[in-house]
C-alpha cells in the first residue's frame, strides 16, 4: 500500500471510530432518556438557571451539586426567571447555595424579568445579587389559598360526610368555608412561615428584622427600588452577573460559560399530561403555603 493510500485508511478508520461513538451516545441517551454531559476543561463560570414556577428543588440542587463538585468552576450565577412558588423547595435550593457559598465556590444571583417571593429567598444567599433596573422582585410574604364549592354543591344536590380523628383534620377542604378556628389557626401558620422568610432576608442581607418588615408585606418592587430598600447589591445584566462571578472566581478576562446539562427536553404530551396533573390534585390537596407572587388572583 503507498503512503497516500495509508493516509487514506488512517482518516477512514477515524472517521469510522467517531461516527461509532457518536451512534452509540445518542443509543444510550435514549435508552436513560437524557443526555450525556462531556467533560469540559479550564476555568469557568457555572450558570444555573431557575425560571417558572418553583415547584421541586431536585433538578436545581442537582445542578448545584454537580457545578460545585468540578473543579473548573471556580463562580456559579444563578440566573432567576420566577415568581416564587412552594416553601419548601424554596427552602431547599437556598439552603444548598448556603452550604455552596460557605464552602468558598463565589455566587452571584441575576435577576430576569421576575425574582420575587420564593424566587427573591433563594436569591438571598449570594454574595452578590444583580438586578435589571425594570425587575419585578421583592414579594416578600406568603400565601395560602383555597377553592371552595359549598354552594356549587348545594345547586346541584350534592353532599359530603367526613369522619376525623380531630377538628382541623379536613381545613382547607373545598367542600365548605373555612370555620374562624381554623382561619385563625392557618393565619399563625402563615405567619410564622413569614416570619422565616424575614429573618433570612435580615439574616443575608445585613438587615435588622424591622428594616425587613417594612418591605415585607407582599408588596412587589422594581429592581431600582429594590436597591433603594437594600435587597439587591447592584444592577446589572445577566452578562454583567458573569463578569463580575468571573472576577470574584480569579478568571482573567472574560470567563467561559458552562450551563448544566438538563435532562430531556419536555414534549408537548409531557406538558399536558402534567398540566391535566396538577388540574386534578389542585382540588384534592388544596392546601399549600407559598412564597409566590400571584398578580390578578
Amino acid at each position: 500500500m503507498t503512503r497516500k493510500g495509508c493516509i487514506w485508511g488512517w482518516l477512514a478508520g477515524i472517521v469510522a471510530i467517531l461516527v461509532i461513538f457518536l451512534i452509540t451516545l445518542i443509543t444510550i441517551e435514549s435508552l436513560l432518556g437524557q443526555r450525556i454531559s462531556l467533560p469540559s476543561y479550564g476555568a469557568r463560570v457555572g450558570l444555573v438557571r431557575i425560571e417558572g414556577l418553583i415547584a421541586d428543588a431536585r433538578v436545581v440542587v442537582d445542578d448545584l451539586d454537580t457545578m460545585a463538585d468540578d473543579p473548573g468552576i471556580r463562580a456559579i450565577v444563578l440566573r432567576l426567571d420566577s415568581p416564587g412558588g412552594g416553601v419548601a423547595a424554596s427552602q431547599e435550593m437556598y439552603e444548598k447555595l448556603v452550604e455552596i457559598r460557605d464552602g468558598g465556590l463565589p455566587v452571584v444571583a441575576s435577576m430576569g424579568s421576575v425574582a420575587a417571593s420564593g424566587a427573591y429567598y433563594v436569591a438571598c444567599p449570594a454574595d452578590s445579587v444583580l438586578a435589571n433596573p425594570g425587575t419585578l422582585t421583592g414579594s416578600i410574604g406568603v400565601i395560602m389559598s383555597f377553592t371552595i364549592m359549598e354552594e356549587l354543591f348545594e345547586k346541584i344536590g350534592l353532599s359530603f360526610e367526613t369522619i376525623k380523628s380531630g377538628e382541623f383534620k379536613d381545613t382547607g377542604t373545598w367542600s365548605r368555608t373555612l370555620t374562624e378556628k381554623e382561619r385563625e389557626l392557618l393565619q399563625t401558620t402563615i405567619d410564622d412561615i413569614h416570619d422565616q422568610f424575614v429573618e433570612t432576608v435580615a439574616l443575608e442581607r445585613d438587615m435588622s428584622i424591622d428594616e425587613v418588615r417594612a418591605v415585607a408585606d407582599g408588596r412587589i418592587m422594581s429592581g431600582r427600588q429594590a436597591l433603594a430598600a437594600g435587597l439587591v447589591d447592584g444592577l446589572g445584566t445577566l452578562e454583567d452577573a458573569i463578569a463580575v462571578a468571573g472576577r470574584m472566581g480569579g478568571i482573567e478576562g472574560a470567563p467561559r460559560v458552562q450551563e448544566p446539562v438538563r435532562r430531556r427536553q419536555l414534549t408537548l404530551w409531557d406538558m399536558l399530561a402534567g398540566a391535566a396533573s396538577r388540574a386534578l390534585e389542585r382540588p384534592a390537596s388544596n392546601l399549600g403555603a407559598q412564597y409566590l407572587y400571584r398578580p390578578g388572583k
